[in-house]
């Protein structure tokens, strides 16, 4: 009796080890996505200066860049930070979006040429669907955030 209560709790033992190893390989690459999705959606903000309304070329790159890398978020569990006015593309539900205005110092003298500027920033979520879990927690609370460089217009 000793040695099957003994064998039943190294089973559990493994199998609890196993599952931990699997889920922090799967947050791994879902966090890699999420990183890299988020690194094209400012590159490709940086390149339209800023303009990526659905309809343009940039979004259309934002799209299948998230296909061909399997970047999808359910649309049910994504919401943007509450903190200030976040906007969410439209009609894929890849990531947030913000626009800071920035204000150019006159007292330095390399940018007294340049207008007021503005910078993006892009809010993407680590995609965790573990059904069990996602009906207990709220599993929203893992997102990556980065900014594009300050775009400036010209006097």
């Amino acid at each position: 009796m000793r040695d099957s209560l003994g064998g039943a709790v190294n089973i559990i033992i493994i199998v609890v080890f196993i599952v931990i190893a699997l889920g922090y390989m799967a947050f791994n690459v879902n966090y890699t996505k999420a990183f890299r999705m988020k690194n094209k959606i400012i590159s490709e903000y940086e390149k339209a200066n800023g303009n990526c309304p659905t309809s343009s070329d940039c979004y259309r790159n934002i799209r299948e860049y998230s296909r061909e890398i399997g970047y999808e978020p359910s649309r049910n569990s994504f919401h943007c930070p509450d903190d200030d006015n976040y906007s969410m593309d439209s009609s894929h539900h890849l990531y947030c979006y913000k626009e800071v205005q920035v204000k150019s110092r006159s007292d330095q003298d390399s940018i007294n040429d340049r207008a007021d500027g503005k910078y993006y920033r892009i809010v993407t979520k680590i995609n965790i669907e573990i059904p069990i879990i996602d009906n207990i927690f709220d599993l929203d609370v893992f997102k990556i955030s980065g900014d594009t460089k300050t775009m400036y217009d010209k006097k």
